[in-house]
């Protein structure tokens, strides 16, 4: 998907639970990953040969959207709208099951969208990528259908016609054993399909048919409800030619005569009308809105100009569908969380952030002005705590149970369909509030100001929730009105704009507190809408109310008992440096109706410390950390059922190994220095050093016991430094032999590297190669890059002997790409003759944009950059933007 005509490099991003029974007794080095393949590793794979598949596997079933009514007069629902969406950054490196980040793409416009493609793959990663599971619980929870991506990339970015070929090899019988798999990987983790970009260029007539033979196989063969998406690329003679529309070059990809090959088509982005593509579909037999026309606002987000009449023309039916590439614009493009989501409002719902009014929007109206709003909220319990799926805390039951920052998508919530619906006064503010919680990491806040006798009413869920006799609704919230001033409003299939209004009457005095009320006189409607009314016959000025949870019930449901998860194990765990623990779980599920899983670690106090949740039986619980020199650790595992009761806690405890002694480690934020400077040392020893002692010698002072002291040296010379860190268990000792060099010369250090001639062992791009890690940019376009699997090298020729006291790397982030794609583990080697090399640094542990790494003066012609993990995951791309490298001419 290349458009060409921006420039845009749209490949940036690209390139850069089951039964017990079933999960395998594996050694696990590292939290598992969501997967992501090439095409011999697809037609290897099985779950069985797969220790993270048990923990990417969506427990969560696609549920029914609704239309039933709108807010807006100019929007429809014939034309559909599918999103193709980064959801999150990187290709590799994703976790299963959500990550420790608070500001994480928790996207929650589900109410527009009709297909979601998860947008990822890369020549540096793997092409073919499954969508994570907490994404596929996130969508199915809100009733969207998704999509793994299937990509084919340009062979400038690195594709490959060999990969190509590998996923159209078809058997003797007929079949095409990767579109097997495809379908075998889309049933076994829980999603809907697959999104094939077809971009590689090289194939000819004979490799279209192929394509078509190979679609035409998944169409005959995929479960009901699976949806194949071809996207506007290649073209019948198997050229790379994008149409922008439907044309005799690339209808046979959707329809062949009488064969169905595609259930859809993502139309490329240049176009100003799409009357012809309506027209083909229909001469086709197949109905337009199988057409997705694209607009890109990967770039622009907002801001994107659009022939919109060219899809909507006034007055009339839409013309086809609507793809949207990129709508992650709002996250990528956000420092924070408010940011974000205000961002995303803007683009979902428009200026007026209000989805019944849009006419006055501007040029973007939002997606609420031509879409109506569809719900998954169909069937009872239904509760909503308005948590995003992601916190800078985790709460239950208003408690602060784990002060850890935390995002998973398959713990959040259903959100308001209307963002936001007010009638009435408009001096009340209504948004997410992640400063406080009933459960998980937010709740609605309202606040402002209540005008007299001028009341808010504001529209939160569309619903089509039926009432029984024993059906109740209840509220939980916190306020700091003296008279909460607050009504529960409900509204009925049968007048959607009707509602009766439930008064809070309950005080909470800044408490969460929980209002129930009855609803067995409305016992055979149905629930369409649920608002709040604030209103107060006095001004209130600088008011603050939060609710927690609505939740509407059966009543006998909420009675029923549930039963605990059992045979609850540990399987092998991994220690890492004595004090922390990577630990696999799995257990039996419980046989009540459940939602999802909490896991607690029990503390010596009596208390619980919230570990993580999943709808999932396993869980992997990543760098555990000993607390203090405890021997063994208990954890708990507690079903949670759909109306938030819990059950009795399965206990598993496991055995930590032998308390550690310290491993001493330290470097300095120089090693040559002028008689006087100031050097930093750093205390670099292991966790469990309890007290250190530094010895200098020639410094002042000549011994200390600060973390990180300052020493100066008077006398120019060369020195050693010793440190000795110890704790109960023991002490060590490392010293570095003439670490420090004292010299007036450091007058004349600088980066002798720059505009030096280099080589490497390969490159993305011409205009990516090795000499412009040595330009002095630090831009987007001025990297050296290589493909291909590592360990990747560059080499500089200095031109001279050179005292070298210090390296500087720019990795990927510094560049402004992914902080997933920093180099991990490094080497640098230093030579006199380019044939004999020195070691002189290694790194296993980098996370960091720029990296420095000072030695002892050491001379050199030549300096060797090994890149032997390039990134944070399993990308074998290395991306450097610069390479420093610090000395002075050798006397």
């Amino acid at each position: 998907m290349k458009n060409v005509k921006k420039g845009y490099r749209w490949l940036i991003f690209l390139c850069g639970i089951f039964l017990v029974s079933l999960l395998p007794n594996t050694s696990y080095a590292k939290q598992p990953e969501s997967s992501y393949w090439y095409p011999e590793q697809l037609l290897n794979w099985t779950p069985e040969n797969d220790p993270d598949a048990v923990f990417n596997r969506s427990q969560i079933p696609l549920r029914k959207q609704e239309v039933l009514y709108k807010v807006n007069d100019n929007a429809q629902s014939e034309a559909r709208l599918v999103a193709l969406s980064a959801l999150n950054p990187t290709t590799s490196g994703v976790p299963s099951q959500g990550g420790k980040a608070f500001l994480a793409n928790t996207f929650s416009y589900w109410q527009y969208v009709d297909l979601m493609v998860y947008w990822a793959g890369s020549a540096g990663e793997g092409i073919i990528v499954p969508p994570s599971a907490d994404v596929i619980d996130a969508a199915h929870k809100n009733g969207v259908p998704i999509l793994g991506n299937v990509f084919f990339p340009p062979i400038v970015y690195g594709g490959k016609v060999e990969w190509l070929n590998e996923m159209l090899i078809q058997h003797e019988d007929g079949s095409f054993p990767a579109a097997d798999k495809l379908l075998e990987v889309a049933r076994y983790y829980g999603f809907d399909g697959w999104f094939i970009n077809q971009e590689t260029e090289g194939g000819d007539a004979n490799t279209a048919q192929k394509m078509k033979d190979f679609l035409t196989y998944l169409q005959q063969n995929k479960p009901e409800g699976m949806q194949i998406m071809w996207y506007d690329s290649m073209t019948k003679d198997g050229g790379i030619r994008w149409q922008n529309a439907l044309t005799d070059q690339n209808s046979s990809f959707l329809q062949d005569g009488k064969t169905r090959v595609s259930d859809s088509m993502f139309l490329n982005f240049w176009w100003r009308d799409q009357q012809s593509s309506n027209n083909k579909a229909q001469e086709l037999g197949r109905s337009p809105y199988d057409l997705f026309a694209g607009i890109d606002v990967e770039a622009n987000g907002t801001s994107t100009k659009i022939a919109w009449d060219g899809i909507f023309p006034e007055g009339k039916a839409p013309l086809t569908s609507l793809g949207i590439y990129r709508p992650d614009w709002a996250f990528k493009t956000a420092a924070t969380m408010e940011d974000f989501y205000q961002k995303e409002n803007e683009f979902w719902v428009g200026k007026s952030q209000n989805p019944a009014i849009t006419n006055d929007n501007g040029a973007w109206k939002g997606m609420a002005h031509y879409f109506t709003a569809k719900t998954a909220i169909q069937e009872l319990p239904f509760i909503t705590h308005f948590n995003t799926g992601s916190g800078k805390f985790f709460a239950a039951d208003g408690k602060v149970v784990s002060t850890q920052s935390w995002n998973n998508r398959s713990l959040q919530d259903i959100l308001p369909t209307w963002r936001w619906l007010k009638e009435g006064s408009q001096t009340v503010d209504v948004d997410f509030d992640w400063d406080t919680a009933f459960y998980g990491g937010s709740s609605l806040k309202l606040s402002g100001t209540i005008e007299a006798d001028n009341p808010t009413h504001i529209k939160l869920y569309k619903t089509n929730l039926p009432i029984q006799k024993d059906t109740e609704i209840s509220m939980t919230y916190k306020t700091d009105l003296k008279k909460t001033n607050i009504k529960l409003g409900v509204s009925f299939t049968d007048h959607p704009e009707k509602f009766s209004f439930l008064e809070v009457k309950k005080q909470s005095h800044n408490q969460w507190t929980t209002d129930t009320f009855k609803l067995k006189k409305y016992s055979d409607k149905k629930i369409a809408a649920i608002s709040l009314w604030i209103e107060s016959d006095k001004e209130v000025k600088d008011f603050t109310t939060n609710i927690g949870e609505i939740k509407i019930y059966n009543k006998h449901a909420e009675h029923n008992s549930i039963h605990s998860p059992n045979e609850g194990k540990v399987n092998k765990i991994e220690f890492n440096k004595g004090i922390y623990a990577d630990i696999p779980l799995s257990w039996k599920p419980s046989d009540s109706d459940v939602s999802h899983y909490e896991i607690y670690r029990k503390l010596p106090n009596n208390e619980k410390e919230f570990v993580g949740a999943t709808p999932n039986q396993a869980y992997y619980i990543s760098n555990l950390k000993r607390n203090g020199k405890e021997s063994s650790t208990t954890l708990e595992i507690v079903a949670v059922s759909k109306e938030y009761k819990r059950s009795k806690p399965e206990e598993i405890s496991f055995e930590w190994p032998a308390y550690p002694k310290p491993e001493a480690d330290f470097g300095a934020d120089k090693t040559v220095a002028a008689p006087g400077q100031e050097i930093q040392f750093l205390n670099q020893s292991t966790e469990v050093t309890e007290e250190v002692e530094w010895q200098f010698e020639g410094g002042t002072p000549a011994v200390s016991h600060e973390q990180n002291p300052i020493v100066t040296y008077d006398k120019e010379g060369v020195y050693s430094v010793t440190l000795i860190a110890k704790n109960s268990e023991g002490e060590s000792v490392l010293t570095k032999k003439e670490m420090i060099t004292i010299s007036e010369a450091v007058k004349d250090i600088k980066n002798i590297a720059m505009n030096k001639t280099a080589s490497a062992s390969g490159q993305c791009a011409p205009a990516e190669a090795a000499a412009y890690a040595l330009d002095g940019k630090v831009t987007d376009n001025s990297k050296w890059c290589a493909l291909g699997n590592a360990p990747h090298w560059l080499k500089v020729d200095l031109g001279a002997q050179y005292a070298i006291s210090k390296f500087v790397v720019h990795h990927a982030q510094a560049g402004g790409e992914p902080q997933a794609f920093n180099t991990q583990a490094l080497r640098i080697e230093v030579s006199t003759d380019g044939e004999n090399w020195t070691e002189a640094v290694k790194v296993t542990d980098n996370t960091v944009a720029v990296s420095e790494h000072s030695i002892s003066l050491t001379n050199g012609r030549y300096v060797r950059l090994w890149i032997d993990k390039p990134t944070q995951g399993s990308d074998q791309a290395a991306r450097i933007f610069e390479f420093e490298v610090h000395g002075f001419l050798a006397p």
